[in-house]
Protein backbone atom coordinates (compact mmCIF):
# COMPACT_ATOMS: atom_id res chain seq x y z
CA UNK A 1 0.00 0.00 0.00
CA UNK A 2 1.36 3.42 -0.95
CA UNK A 3 0.95 6.56 1.15
CA UNK A 4 -0.88 8.38 -1.69
CA UNK A 5 -3.94 6.15 -2.08
CA UNK A 6 -7.12 8.19 -2.23
CA UNK A 7 -9.50 5.95 -0.31
CA UNK A 8 -11.84 8.59 1.09
CA UNK A 9 -15.12 6.98 0.03
CA UNK A 10 -14.11 3.69 1.71
CA UNK A 11 -13.25 5.47 4.94
CA UNK A 12 -16.61 7.26 4.81
CA UNK A 13 -18.45 4.01 4.13
CA UNK A 14 -16.77 2.24 7.07
CA UNK A 15 -17.46 5.20 9.35
CA UNK A 16 -21.14 5.30 8.46
CA UNK A 17 -21.42 1.54 8.85
CA UNK A 18 -20.23 1.89 12.44
CA UNK A 19 -22.49 4.90 13.09
CA UNK A 20 -19.62 7.28 13.84
CA UNK A 21 -19.57 10.99 13.10
CA UNK A 22 -16.61 12.67 11.46
CA UNK A 23 -15.81 14.25 14.81
CA UNK A 24 -15.78 10.84 16.55
CA UNK A 25 -13.47 9.24 13.98
CA UNK A 26 -11.23 12.29 13.77
CA UNK A 27 -10.73 12.14 17.55
CA UNK A 28 -9.68 8.48 17.36
CA UNK A 29 -7.30 9.24 14.49
CA UNK A 30 -5.99 12.32 16.34
CA UNK A 31 -6.65 14.61 13.38
CA UNK A 32 -9.03 17.50 12.88
CA UNK A 33 -12.58 16.85 11.57
CA UNK A 34 -11.90 19.23 8.67
CA UNK A 35 -8.87 17.20 7.60
CA UNK A 36 -10.91 13.96 7.80
CA UNK A 37 -13.60 15.61 5.68
CA UNK A 38 -11.00 16.39 3.00
CA UNK A 39 -9.77 12.77 3.10
CA UNK A 40 -13.29 11.36 2.76
CA UNK A 41 -13.92 13.54 -0.29
CA UNK A 42 -10.58 12.61 -1.88
CA UNK A 43 -9.29 16.15 -1.44
CA UNK A 44 -6.37 14.76 0.53
CA UNK A 45 -4.65 11.35 0.26
CA UNK A 46 -4.88 8.85 3.10
CA UNK A 47 -1.35 8.49 4.56
CA UNK A 48 -0.08 4.99 5.31
CA UNK A 49 -0.04 5.45 9.10
CA UNK A 50 -3.67 6.63 9.09
CA UNK A 51 -4.63 3.79 6.77
CA UNK A 52 -3.28 1.27 9.31
CA UNK A 53 -5.07 3.07 12.14
CA UNK A 54 -8.40 3.10 10.23
CA UNK A 55 -8.05 -0.64 9.56
CA UNK A 56 -7.51 -1.25 13.28
CA UNK A 57 -10.47 0.92 14.32
CA UNK A 58 -12.87 -0.82 11.94
CA UNK A 59 -11.29 -4.27 12.43
CA UNK A 60 -10.72 -4.92 8.69
CA UNK A 61 -7.76 -6.23 6.75
CA UNK A 62 -5.79 -3.87 4.57
CA UNK A 63 -7.03 -5.92 1.61
CA UNK A 64 -10.42 -4.37 2.20
CA UNK A 65 -8.96 -1.09 0.97
CA UNK A 66 -7.62 -2.52 -2.27
CA UNK A 67 -9.22 -0.34 -4.95
CA UNK A 68 -8.15 -2.07 -8.14
CA UNK A 69 -11.77 -2.89 -8.95
CA UNK A 70 -13.39 0.21 -7.54
CA UNK A 71 -12.97 2.27 -10.70
CA UNK A 72 -14.41 -0.55 -12.80
CA UNK A 73 -17.36 -0.94 -10.47
CA UNK A 74 -17.94 2.81 -10.55
CA UNK A 75 -17.93 2.78 -14.37
CA UNK A 76 -20.42 -0.11 -14.44
CA UNK A 77 -22.68 1.66 -12.00
CA UNK A 78 -22.43 4.91 -13.94
CA UNK A 79 -23.69 3.13 -17.05
CA UNK A 80 -26.47 1.45 -15.11
CA UNK A 81 -27.71 4.65 -13.55
CA UNK A 82 -27.58 6.25 -16.98
CA UNK A 83 -30.56 4.09 -17.94
CA UNK A 84 -33.71 6.10 -18.70
CA UNK A 85 -35.54 4.26 -15.92
CA UNK A 86 -33.49 6.27 -13.39
CA UNK A 87 -34.33 9.68 -14.83
CA UNK A 88 -36.62 10.45 -11.89
CA UNK A 89 -33.94 9.30 -9.44
CA UNK A 90 -30.76 11.07 -10.56
CA UNK A 91 -27.55 10.14 -8.79
CA UNK A 92 -24.47 12.28 -8.74
CA UNK A 93 -21.01 11.00 -9.55
CA UNK A 94 -20.20 11.19 -5.85
CA UNK A 95 -23.21 9.02 -5.03
CA UNK A 96 -22.11 6.41 -7.54
CA UNK A 97 -18.56 6.40 -6.22
CA UNK A 98 -19.82 5.91 -2.70
CA UNK A 99 -21.78 2.85 -3.74
CA UNK A 100 -18.73 1.55 -5.60
CA UNK A 101 -16.66 1.98 -2.44
CA UNK A 102 -18.59 -0.97 -1.01
CA UNK A 103 -17.84 -3.74 -3.53
CA UNK A 104 -20.45 -6.14 -2.12
CA UNK A 105 -23.21 -3.57 -2.48
CA UNK A 106 -21.98 -2.50 -5.92
CA UNK A 107 -21.89 -6.06 -7.22
CA UNK A 108 -25.37 -6.71 -5.82
CA UNK A 109 -26.74 -3.66 -7.67
CA UNK A 110 -25.01 -4.72 -10.89
CA UNK A 111 -26.31 -8.30 -10.59
CA UNK A 112 -29.84 -7.02 -10.00
CA UNK A 113 -29.67 -4.76 -13.04
CA UNK A 114 -28.34 -7.57 -15.24
CA UNK A 115 -31.24 -9.77 -14.12
CA UNK A 116 -33.67 -6.98 -14.98
CA UNK A 117 -32.13 -6.39 -18.41
CA UNK A 118 -32.12 -10.09 -19.18
CA UNK A 119 -35.80 -10.30 -18.37
CA UNK A 120 -36.65 -7.22 -20.45
CA UNK A 121 -34.53 -8.35 -23.42
CA UNK A 122 -36.19 -11.77 -23.45
CA UNK A 123 -39.62 -10.15 -23.40
CA UNK A 124 -38.69 -7.76 -26.19
CA UNK A 125 -37.22 -10.51 -28.31
CA UNK A 126 -40.38 -12.54 -27.88
CA UNK A 127 -42.50 -9.50 -28.70
CA UNK A 128 -40.46 -8.92 -31.84
CA UNK A 129 -40.82 -12.56 -32.82
CA UNK A 130 -44.59 -12.41 -32.40
CA UNK A 131 -45.06 -8.96 -33.92
CA UNK A 132 -47.41 -9.20 -36.88
CA UNK A 133 -47.67 -5.54 -37.94
CA UNK A 134 -50.85 -4.84 -36.03
CA UNK A 135 -50.21 -5.36 -32.35
CA UNK A 136 -47.67 -6.68 -29.89
CA UNK A 137 -49.95 -9.24 -28.22
CA UNK A 138 -49.54 -7.23 -25.03
CA UNK A 139 -45.81 -7.87 -24.85
CA UNK A 140 -44.34 -4.53 -25.88
CA UNK A 141 -42.86 -2.78 -22.82
CA UNK A 142 -42.38 0.49 -24.67
CA UNK A 143 -44.74 2.80 -26.54
CA UNK A 144 -42.34 5.32 -27.99
CA UNK A 145 -43.84 7.95 -30.30
CA UNK A 146 -41.34 7.02 -33.02
CA UNK A 147 -42.42 3.39 -32.81
CA UNK A 148 -46.10 4.26 -33.05
CA UNK A 149 -45.54 6.52 -36.04
CA UNK A 150 -43.44 3.82 -37.73
CA UNK A 151 -46.34 1.43 -37.21
CA UNK A 152 -48.78 3.90 -38.79
CA UNK A 153 -46.52 4.24 -41.83
CA UNK A 154 -46.10 0.47 -42.04
CA UNK A 155 -49.83 -0.19 -41.75
CA UNK A 156 -50.44 2.19 -44.67
CA UNK A 157 -47.53 0.66 -46.62
CA UNK A 158 -46.02 4.15 -46.76
CA UNK A 159 -48.59 5.30 -49.30
CA UNK A 160 -51.03 8.11 -48.48
CA UNK A 161 -53.25 8.88 -51.49
CA UNK A 162 -54.71 11.98 -49.79
CA UNK A 163 -51.29 13.61 -49.67
CA UNK A 164 -50.41 12.55 -53.22
CA UNK A 165 -53.66 14.12 -54.44
CA UNK A 166 -53.05 17.28 -52.39
CA UNK A 167 -49.55 17.68 -53.83
CA UNK A 168 -50.83 17.22 -57.40
CA UNK A 169 -53.68 19.66 -56.81
CA UNK A 170 -51.46 22.38 -55.38
CA UNK A 171 -48.73 21.92 -57.99
CA UNK A 172 -51.30 22.11 -60.78
CA UNK A 173 -52.91 25.26 -59.39
CA UNK A 174 -49.62 27.01 -58.63
CA UNK A 175 -47.86 25.98 -61.85
CA UNK A 176 -44.48 25.92 -60.14
CA UNK A 177 -41.39 26.65 -62.17
CA UNK A 178 -39.58 23.34 -61.66
CA UNK A 179 -36.30 24.82 -62.86
CA UNK A 180 -36.19 26.95 -59.69
CA UNK A 181 -38.54 25.21 -57.29
CA UNK A 182 -37.19 27.02 -54.23
CA UNK A 183 -38.06 30.50 -55.49
CA UNK A 184 -41.34 29.21 -56.88
CA UNK A 185 -42.54 27.90 -53.51
CA UNK A 186 -41.18 30.95 -51.65
CA UNK A 187 -43.21 33.22 -53.96
CA UNK A 188 -46.29 31.03 -53.57
CA UNK A 189 -46.09 31.11 -49.77
CA UNK A 190 -45.81 34.90 -49.87
CA UNK A 191 -48.55 35.56 -52.44
CA UNK A 192 -51.07 32.95 -51.27
CA UNK A 193 -50.51 32.83 -47.52
CA UNK A 194 -48.54 35.95 -46.61
CA UNK A 195 -45.66 33.87 -45.28
CA UNK A 196 -42.20 35.34 -45.64
CA UNK A 197 -39.12 33.12 -45.93
CA UNK A 198 -35.79 34.29 -44.59
CA UNK A 199 -32.34 32.70 -44.51
CA UNK A 200 -30.48 33.09 -41.24
CA UNK A 201 -26.73 32.78 -40.73
CA UNK A 202 -25.67 29.97 -38.45
CA UNK A 203 -24.80 32.47 -35.74
CA UNK A 204 -28.44 33.55 -35.57
CA UNK A 205 -30.38 30.31 -36.11
CA UNK A 206 -30.31 29.33 -32.40
CA UNK A 207 -29.76 25.70 -33.31
CA UNK A 208 -32.89 25.36 -35.47
CA UNK A 209 -32.65 24.52 -39.16
CA UNK A 210 -36.31 25.52 -39.59
CA UNK A 211 -38.42 27.78 -37.39
CA UNK A 212 -41.89 29.14 -38.16
CA UNK A 213 -43.10 32.18 -36.25
CA UNK A 214 -46.90 31.94 -36.27
CA UNK A 215 -47.41 35.55 -35.15
CA UNK A 216 -45.01 37.19 -37.60
CA UNK A 217 -45.77 34.57 -40.28
CA UNK A 218 -42.08 34.21 -40.99
CA UNK A 219 -40.39 30.94 -41.90
CA UNK A 220 -36.71 31.08 -40.96
CA UNK A 221 -34.29 28.62 -42.53
CA UNK A 222 -30.71 28.19 -41.45
CA UNK A 223 -28.09 28.89 -44.09
CA UNK A 224 -26.38 25.70 -42.97
CA UNK A 225 -28.98 23.73 -44.97
CA UNK A 226 -27.90 22.51 -48.42
CA UNK A 227 -30.19 23.38 -51.38
CA UNK A 228 -32.13 20.09 -51.29
CA UNK A 229 -32.88 20.50 -47.60
CA UNK A 230 -34.06 24.09 -48.10
CA UNK A 231 -36.43 22.91 -50.81
CA UNK A 232 -37.72 20.18 -48.55
CA UNK A 233 -38.27 22.46 -45.55
CA UNK A 234 -40.30 25.06 -47.45
CA UNK A 235 -42.36 22.27 -49.06
CA UNK A 236 -42.90 20.85 -45.57
CA UNK A 237 -44.21 24.21 -44.39
CA UNK A 238 -46.51 24.46 -47.39
CA UNK A 239 -47.88 21.04 -46.49
CA UNK A 240 -48.67 22.15 -42.95
CA UNK A 241 -50.60 25.10 -44.36
CA UNK A 242 -52.37 23.86 -47.50
CA UNK A 243 -52.62 20.13 -46.82
CA UNK A 244 -53.76 20.67 -43.24
CA UNK A 245 -57.18 19.10 -43.74
CA UNK A 246 -55.73 16.10 -45.58
CA UNK A 247 -53.25 15.54 -42.77
CA UNK A 248 -56.03 15.93 -40.22
CA UNK A 249 -58.06 13.27 -42.05
CA UNK A 250 -55.15 10.81 -41.92
CA UNK A 251 -54.59 11.59 -38.24
CA UNK A 252 -58.24 10.89 -37.46
CA UNK A 253 -58.07 7.61 -39.35
CA UNK A 254 -55.00 6.53 -37.40
CA UNK A 255 -55.96 8.07 -34.05
CA UNK A 256 -56.34 4.71 -32.30
CA UNK A 257 -52.71 3.90 -33.08
CA UNK A 258 -51.34 7.16 -31.67
CA UNK A 259 -51.64 6.87 -27.92
CA UNK A 260 -49.94 10.09 -26.82
CA UNK A 261 -49.89 13.77 -27.89
CA UNK A 262 -46.20 13.36 -28.78
CA UNK A 263 -47.07 10.51 -31.13
CA UNK A 264 -49.73 12.65 -32.81
CA UNK A 265 -47.34 15.58 -33.24
CA UNK A 266 -44.61 13.35 -34.64
CA UNK A 267 -47.09 11.76 -37.03
CA UNK A 268 -48.13 15.21 -38.25
CA UNK A 269 -44.48 16.00 -38.96
CA UNK A 270 -44.11 12.70 -40.84
CA UNK A 271 -47.19 13.46 -42.95
CA UNK A 272 -45.91 16.95 -43.80
CA UNK A 273 -42.61 15.34 -44.83
CA UNK A 274 -44.49 12.90 -47.04
CA UNK A 275 -46.32 15.81 -48.67
CA UNK A 276 -43.03 17.63 -49.25
CA UNK A 277 -41.56 14.64 -51.08
CA UNK A 278 -44.73 14.25 -53.14
CA UNK A 279 -44.64 17.92 -54.12
CA UNK A 280 -40.95 17.97 -55.02
CA UNK A 281 -40.97 14.58 -56.76
CA UNK A 282 -44.45 14.20 -58.36
CA UNK A 283 -45.61 10.58 -58.37
CA UNK A 284 -46.24 9.81 -62.04
CA UNK A 285 -43.30 11.82 -63.31
CA UNK A 286 -40.95 10.41 -60.67
CA UNK A 287 -41.95 6.80 -61.33
CA UNK A 288 -41.63 7.23 -65.09
CA UNK A 289 -38.14 8.73 -64.77
CA UNK A 290 -37.09 6.10 -62.20
CA UNK A 291 -38.04 3.35 -64.63
CA UNK A 292 -36.28 5.14 -67.48
CA UNK A 293 -32.98 5.40 -65.60
CA UNK A 294 -33.47 1.94 -64.06
CA UNK A 295 -33.71 3.28 -60.54
CA UNK A 296 -30.34 4.99 -60.64
CA UNK A 297 -30.59 6.95 -57.40
CA UNK A 298 -27.82 9.39 -58.25
CA UNK A 299 -29.45 10.39 -61.55
CA UNK A 300 -32.73 10.96 -59.71
CA UNK A 301 -30.86 13.07 -57.18
CA UNK A 302 -29.46 15.31 -59.90
CA UNK A 303 -32.79 15.70 -61.66
CA UNK A 304 -34.75 16.68 -58.55
CA UNK A 305 -31.97 18.39 -56.56
CA UNK A 306 -32.62 15.90 -53.81
CA UNK A 307 -30.51 13.97 -51.32
CA UNK A 308 -29.76 10.25 -51.42
CA UNK A 309 -32.06 9.68 -48.45
CA UNK A 310 -34.91 11.72 -49.95
CA UNK A 311 -34.82 9.76 -53.20
CA UNK A 312 -34.55 6.41 -51.43
CA UNK A 313 -37.50 7.24 -49.22
CA UNK A 314 -39.58 8.44 -52.17
CA UNK A 315 -38.91 5.17 -53.97
CA UNK A 316 -40.58 3.30 -51.12
CA UNK A 317 -43.83 5.27 -51.65
CA UNK A 318 -44.47 4.08 -55.21
CA UNK A 319 -47.52 2.03 -54.18
CA UNK A 320 -50.36 3.58 -56.21
CA UNK A 321 -52.81 0.86 -57.34
CA UNK A 322 -52.26 0.21 -61.03
CA UNK A 323 -49.04 2.23 -61.11
CA UNK A 324 -46.68 0.60 -58.67
CA UNK A 325 -42.92 0.72 -58.77
CA UNK A 326 -40.42 -1.82 -57.52
CA UNK A 327 -41.28 -2.65 -53.88
CA UNK A 328 -38.50 -1.49 -51.58
CA UNK A 329 -37.70 -1.68 -47.91
CA UNK A 330 -35.82 1.20 -46.31
CA UNK A 331 -33.52 1.45 -43.31
CA UNK A 332 -31.33 4.17 -41.83
CA UNK A 333 -28.72 3.39 -39.19
CA UNK A 334 -26.00 5.25 -37.35
CA UNK A 335 -22.44 4.08 -36.85
CA UNK A 336 -23.43 2.40 -33.57
CA UNK A 337 -26.00 0.27 -35.38
CA UNK A 338 -29.09 2.06 -34.06
CA UNK A 339 -32.00 2.02 -36.51
CA UNK A 340 -33.52 5.49 -36.65
CA UNK A 341 -35.88 4.97 -39.59
CA UNK A 342 -37.27 1.84 -41.18
CA UNK A 343 -40.01 0.67 -43.51
CA UNK A 344 -40.67 -2.78 -44.85
CA UNK A 345 -42.28 -2.76 -48.26
CA UNK A 346 -40.87 -6.18 -49.09
CA UNK A 347 -41.81 -8.25 -46.04
CA UNK A 348 -38.34 -8.13 -44.51
CA UNK A 349 -38.34 -7.93 -40.72
CA UNK A 350 -36.41 -5.31 -38.81
CA UNK A 351 -35.25 -5.53 -35.21
CA UNK A 352 -37.42 -3.32 -33.05
CA UNK A 353 -35.65 -3.51 -29.73
CA UNK A 354 -32.09 -4.63 -30.35
CA UNK A 355 -29.24 -4.38 -32.83
CA UNK A 356 -29.78 -5.57 -36.38
CA UNK A 357 -27.75 -8.18 -38.21
CA UNK A 358 -24.15 -6.98 -38.71
CA UNK A 359 -24.03 -8.71 -42.08
CA UNK A 360 -26.47 -6.28 -43.67
CA UNK A 361 -24.81 -4.13 -46.30
CA UNK A 362 -26.13 -0.98 -44.61
CA UNK A 363 -23.64 -1.62 -41.81
CA UNK A 364 -20.80 -2.49 -44.17
CA UNK A 365 -21.39 0.87 -45.90
CA UNK A 366 -19.45 2.54 -43.09
CA UNK A 367 -16.34 0.71 -44.29
CA UNK A 368 -16.42 2.61 -47.57
CA UNK A 369 -17.95 6.05 -46.83
CA UNK A 370 -19.62 7.71 -49.81
CA UNK A 371 -19.48 4.62 -52.01
CA UNK A 372 -22.51 2.63 -53.12
CA UNK A 373 -22.50 -0.97 -51.97
CA UNK A 374 -24.68 -3.78 -53.27
CA UNK A 375 -25.52 -7.10 -51.70
CA UNK A 376 -27.42 -10.24 -52.59
CA UNK A 377 -28.69 -11.46 -49.25
CA UNK A 378 -30.76 -14.35 -47.96
CA UNK A 379 -32.84 -14.70 -44.80
CA UNK A 380 -32.98 -17.94 -42.79
CA UNK A 381 -36.31 -18.86 -44.42
CA UNK A 382 -34.70 -18.65 -47.89
CA UNK A 383 -36.21 -15.29 -48.89
CA UNK A 384 -33.67 -13.35 -50.94
CA UNK A 385 -33.21 -9.62 -51.40
CA UNK A 386 -31.02 -7.35 -53.48
CA UNK A 387 -29.88 -4.38 -51.41
CA UNK A 388 -28.15 -1.06 -52.02
CA UNK A 389 -26.59 1.08 -49.30
CA UNK A 390 -24.47 4.17 -48.93
CA UNK A 391 -23.37 6.47 -46.13
CA UNK A 392 -24.78 9.97 -45.83
CA UNK A 393 -23.02 12.81 -44.06
CA UNK A 394 -24.68 15.67 -42.24
CA UNK A 395 -22.50 18.51 -41.08
CA UNK A 396 -23.37 21.75 -39.34
CA UNK A 397 -19.90 23.18 -39.37
CA UNK A 398 -16.45 22.11 -38.28
CA UNK A 399 -17.10 22.76 -34.59
CA UNK A 400 -20.26 20.65 -34.61
CA UNK A 401 -18.59 17.62 -36.15
CA UNK A 402 -20.13 15.21 -38.63
CA UNK A 403 -23.16 12.98 -38.27
CA UNK A 404 -22.46 9.91 -40.36
CA UNK A 405 -25.32 7.54 -41.09
CA UNK A 406 -26.03 4.88 -43.67
CA UNK A 407 -29.20 4.53 -45.72
CA UNK A 408 -30.10 1.33 -47.48
CA UNK A 409 -32.97 0.10 -49.62
CA UNK A 410 -33.66 -3.36 -50.93
CA UNK A 411 -36.09 -5.26 -53.12
CA UNK A 412 -37.04 -8.90 -53.63
CA UNK A 413 -34.47 -10.63 -55.81
CA UNK A 414 -37.20 -11.37 -58.38
CA UNK A 415 -37.50 -7.65 -59.24
CA UNK A 416 -33.81 -6.75 -58.95
CA UNK A 417 -33.20 -6.88 -62.73
CA UNK A 418 -35.07 -3.60 -63.02
CA UNK A 419 -32.26 -1.93 -61.08
CA UNK A 420 -29.08 -0.74 -62.77
CA UNK A 421 -27.16 -1.84 -59.69
CA UNK A 422 -27.93 -5.50 -60.38
CA UNK A 423 -26.12 -5.55 -63.72
CA UNK A 424 -23.37 -8.15 -63.58
CA UNK A 425 -24.77 -9.85 -60.47
CA UNK A 426 -25.58 -13.55 -60.59
CA UNK A 427 -29.03 -13.18 -59.04
CA UNK A 428 -29.85 -16.83 -59.69
CA UNK A 429 -27.01 -18.15 -57.54
CA UNK A 430 -28.52 -17.88 -54.08
CA UNK A 431 -25.80 -20.14 -52.71
CA UNK A 432 -23.52 -17.13 -53.05
CA UNK A 433 -25.95 -14.82 -51.23
CA UNK A 434 -24.84 -13.36 -47.91
CA UNK A 435 -26.75 -15.07 -45.10
CA UNK A 436 -28.45 -12.42 -42.98
CA UNK A 437 -31.03 -12.39 -40.21
CA UNK A 438 -33.20 -10.01 -38.25
CA UNK A 439 -31.14 -9.91 -35.07
CA UNK A 440 -28.88 -12.35 -33.26
CA UNK A 441 -31.42 -13.26 -30.62
CA UNK A 442 -33.94 -14.27 -33.27
CA UNK A 443 -31.60 -15.74 -35.90
CA UNK A 444 -31.48 -19.52 -36.10
CA UNK A 445 -28.05 -19.67 -37.72
CA UNK A 446 -25.65 -21.06 -35.15
CA UNK A 447 -22.67 -21.12 -37.53
CA UNK A 448 -22.43 -17.31 -37.83
CA UNK A 449 -18.99 -16.00 -36.96
CA UNK A 450 -20.47 -12.57 -36.16
CA UNK A 451 -23.07 -13.76 -33.68
CA UNK A 452 -23.07 -11.39 -30.70
CA UNK A 453 -25.72 -13.11 -28.55
CA UNK A 454 -27.04 -16.65 -28.17
CA UNK A 455 -30.14 -17.54 -30.14
CA UNK A 456 -33.37 -17.24 -28.16
CA UNK A 457 -34.54 -20.62 -29.45
CA UNK A 458 -31.46 -22.54 -28.36
CA UNK A 459 -29.97 -20.61 -25.47
CA UNK A 460 -26.26 -20.95 -24.85
CA UNK A 461 -24.22 -24.09 -24.41
CA UNK A 462 -20.66 -23.85 -23.17
CA UNK A 463 -18.01 -26.49 -23.52
CA UNK A 464 -14.77 -25.34 -21.93
CA UNK A 465 -12.89 -27.87 -24.06
CA UNK A 466 -14.15 -26.66 -27.44
CA UNK A 467 -14.06 -23.15 -28.91
CA UNK A 468 -16.22 -22.42 -31.94
CA UNK A 469 -15.70 -19.67 -34.49
CA UNK A 470 -17.39 -17.31 -32.09
CA UNK A 471 -18.32 -17.68 -28.44
CA UNK A 472 -21.98 -18.16 -29.34
CA UNK A 473 -21.38 -20.31 -32.42
CA UNK A 474 -20.57 -23.81 -31.15
CA UNK A 475 -18.33 -26.12 -33.12
CA UNK A 476 -19.58 -29.44 -34.42
CA UNK A 477 -19.31 -32.38 -32.03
Amino acid sequence: MTPNLRLGPKVRAFRRREGLTQTDLAARLEISPSYLNLIEHNQRPLPAHLLVRVAQIFRVDLDAFADDTQARLADDLQEIFGDAMFEEHPLTTADVREIASNPATARAVIALYHAYKSSVDSTRALASKLYDGRDFLGLDPQHLPSEEVSDVIQQNMNYFPELEAAAERIASAARFDRSDIYRAIVSYLHDKHGIEVELLPVSADRGAVRRYDTERRVLSLSSVLPPWSRNFQIAHQLGLVEAREDIKSIMARCAKDLSTPDSARLCRVAMANYFAAALLMPYDEFLHLAEQVRYDIELLQHHYTASWEQVCHRLTTMRKPGAQGVPFHFVRVDIAGNISKRFSGTGIRFARFSGSCPRWDVHAAFLTPGRIRTQLSKMPDGTAYFCIARTIRKSFGYASGDALMAVGIGCPVQTARKLVYADGCDLGNLDAAVPIGTTCRLCERLDCEQRAFPALQYGMTIDENVRGRSFYAPAEK
